[in-house]
């Protein structure tokens, strides 16, 4: 088949982009800037300009794709304009939905959030439990957004959601990446501290094989969380810097002066133009601590979770970080 996907010079992207490819399928990548792009896509992949917030543009790279894979989105937990949230993660997923029914397109795969879910602070939760209240962070409203606006956007073409929980591995790294933000930090010893909470991780090739069986075997209107398990951000330190055989684990601060911190530092960031060391939205949504259960997906599309330790070892030795 041919495929359309966006988002293919971030991470869930980019691992959608190559897991096509290696079912051998053809893919067409929506990029801003299709020079840049070559250098960041996967071999094989045909770059066309536009962007989200574009229709014309987007009419045209959907043009004779059979399925479209919506996978951009502004992912940071904290941008100096509000706004750009729902200008991109939802106006933009509206905008690709209604380009792919124009364009006579079969099926739409959206790339949301676990973050569209309620749960109590550290418990467990499923498709089931969709929050129906506004989230608590302008990002997490916008992906709650972006589900409501695909939905009447798709007006009974067929679409499935993908809800991935925090996407590590081989690919981009973008400037909120846990790679940027953790890994590389914490071999080189350079993370003062850490926050309390943890997430559920999932590895990118395991998300780029998701989104394929998502295509395949996903029943219309539902959600699919991809999750392989939970970790607390301790955990995730302590694996790091076991895996690396360097660096180190810094202390976890209290609950209380977390928040004080990230509060300071966003009314600073908010004067410098500058992304905080952590965004109230991101202690926010560590603090929830809630733990996926990718359960459906590996019911109804036979997807697999990749074992963390299996994932961490393979994503520190492609960022050179193996001692």
């Amino acid at each position: 088949m041919r495929a359309l996907v966006t988002g293919a010079t971030g991470k869930v992207g980019h691992a959608t982009a190559r897991a096509l490819l290696d079912a051998g399928h053809q893919v067409r990548a929506l990029v801003r800037e299709p020079v840049r792009a070559a250098g960041v896509l996967p071999a094989g992949v045909e770059a066309v300009a536009g962007d989200v917030t574009d229709v014309p543009s987007l009419e045209a790279a959907a043009a004779g794709c059979e399925v479209v894979f919506n996978a951009m989105g502004l992912p940071e937990q904290w941008l100096s304009d509000d706004g750009d949230f729902d200008r991109v993660n939802a106006r933009g997923t509206e905008n690709v939905v209604r380009a792919a029914r124009g364009a006579g397109a079969r099926r739409v795969v959206h790339t949301s959030t676990i973050d569209v879910f309620h749960a109590p602070r550290g418990a467990r939760f499923d498709e089931s439990a969709v929050a129906d209240y506004p989230k608590g962070t302008a990002y997490e409203r916008s992906k709650q957004r972006a589900e409501e606006l695909a939905r009447a956007a798709a007006d009974g073409m067929e679409l499935v959601f993908v809800n991935p929980a925090a996407v590590y591995g081989p690919g981009p790294l973008g400037g909120a990446s846990l790679e940027r933000q953790l890994f590389q930090p914490l071999v080189r010893g350079r993370l003062p501290a850490l926050v309390p909470g943890g997430f559920g991780v999932v590895y990118s090739e395991g998300v780029g094989a998701g989104q394929l069986l998502a295509a395949e075997r996903g029943r219309p209107g539902e959600r699919y969380i991809l999750c392989d398990e939970h970790v607390t951000l301790r955990e995730l330190a302590q694996a790091v810097v076991r895996v690396a055989g360097r660096g180190r684990v810094p202390p976890t601060v209290p609950e209380r002066a977390a928040r004080v911190l990230s509060a300071a530092g966003e009314a600073v960031a908010r004067v410098v133009r500058r992304p905080p060391l952590v965004a109230r939205g991101e202690l926010y949504f560590l603090l929830w601590n809630a733990a996926p259960d990718s359960g459906k997906a590996q019911r109804e599309l036979g997807w697999r979770p990749t074992p963390f330790a299996d994932g961490l070892r393979a994503t520190m030795g492609d960022l050179g970080l193996l001692r």
